[in-house]
């Protein structure tokens, strides 16, 4: 039997990224929000509430992910199972490795902190198609037999959690949860589209060869030409079309300049590009 071994790399690889989100997970938890009895949903968040009537938290992690792996097999089929099943086992052991302390005092500091933190993780997990388990799970469930939006399910079953949080803490620690449950969406949805920034340009001139050759030759970027017709002239022209990264843009303006300062120039930022020269490179499979 043949060995592949990039895919045993690349599973390597992945099992080290989703045990280093797990990791995360669990310092957030134990270091930044359970401290401070902030439970921003999920086990992790239960757990927080039942340790105030003296169950252990890592216990209560490992029950409430082992009755989840369960219903993910059963209702949900064996891809989300197995997509779920490393970091919903890892969990429990990370919450009771990672030492129970308040590093942050201020509890408004460490909640920032820690949602932060939590946002970065799960997003890792995310990206490898993996989950922590807990109220990762439910929405899923309620997407294919009831037909929720999963980011509603998700709200229902993180909201559970919170409002529960209001009956057994403070009305401060469910307002810092609440906070939470904004930062780490705001965070993860910046991992996910504001770190990939591109810019698009519109370039309307009467240097549209000279500039595009530059465009081809110092910057190294494709360039579109774009037929449109000015509504005062009714005369048909080629507009250029640019997709770059912002760190281009300079370039890019200093060519339009050097040839054309009176160019006409829209720009636009754009959350992610796919295709040759962003998600792959040219000449690649």
């Amino acid at each position: 039997m043949t060995i592949n071994k990039k895919l045993i790399i690349n599973w390597i690889k992945k099992l080290a990224w989703i045990s280093l989100a797990i990791g995360l997970v669990a310092v957030c938890v134990n270091m930044f929000l359970g401290p401070h009895s902030i439970a921003a949903g999920g086990l992790t968040g239960l757990a927080i509430i039942l340790e105030y009537f003296g169950l252990d938290r890592a216990t209560v992690v490992l029950i409430g992910n082992g009755i989840v792996l369960a219903v993910a097999f059963f209702l949900l089929g064996r891809e989300v199972f197995f997509n779920t099943v490393i970091g919903a086992s890892i969990l429990p052991l990370a919450v009771h490795l990672v030492p129970n302390i308040m590093l942050v005092q201020d509890p408004m500091l460490s909640m920032v902190a820690g949602s932060v933190i939590f946002g970065v993780a799960i997003s890792i997990l995310y990206a490898n198609n993996a989950s922590s388990g807990g109220t990762a799970v439910p929405p899923l469930v309620l997407k294919k037999y009831f037909g929720m939006n999963p980011s509603l399910g998700l709200f229902l079953s993180d909201g559970v959690v919170v409002l529960l949080s209001l009956f057994v803490f403070s009305i401060d620690s469910f307002f810092y949860a609440v906070f939470s449950i904004a930062i780490t969406s705001i965070t993860m949805r910046y991992i996910e589209t504001g770190m990939n920034k591109k810019k698009l340009v519109y370039i309307l001139s009467d240097k549209n060869q000279q500039i595009t050759e530059d465009i081809l030759q110092k910057i190294e970027r494709g360039v579109t030409l774009v037929p449109v017709i000015g509504a005062y002239e009714k005369l048909e022209k080629h507009m250029l079309m640019v997709t770059l990264p912002s760190s281009d843009y300079k370039a890019l303006c200093d060519v339009v300049n050097a040839h054309d300062k009176t160019a006409f120039m829209i720009t636009g930022t754009v959350s992610d590009v796919h295709g040759e020269g962003f998600t792959y490179e040219s000449g690649s499979v």
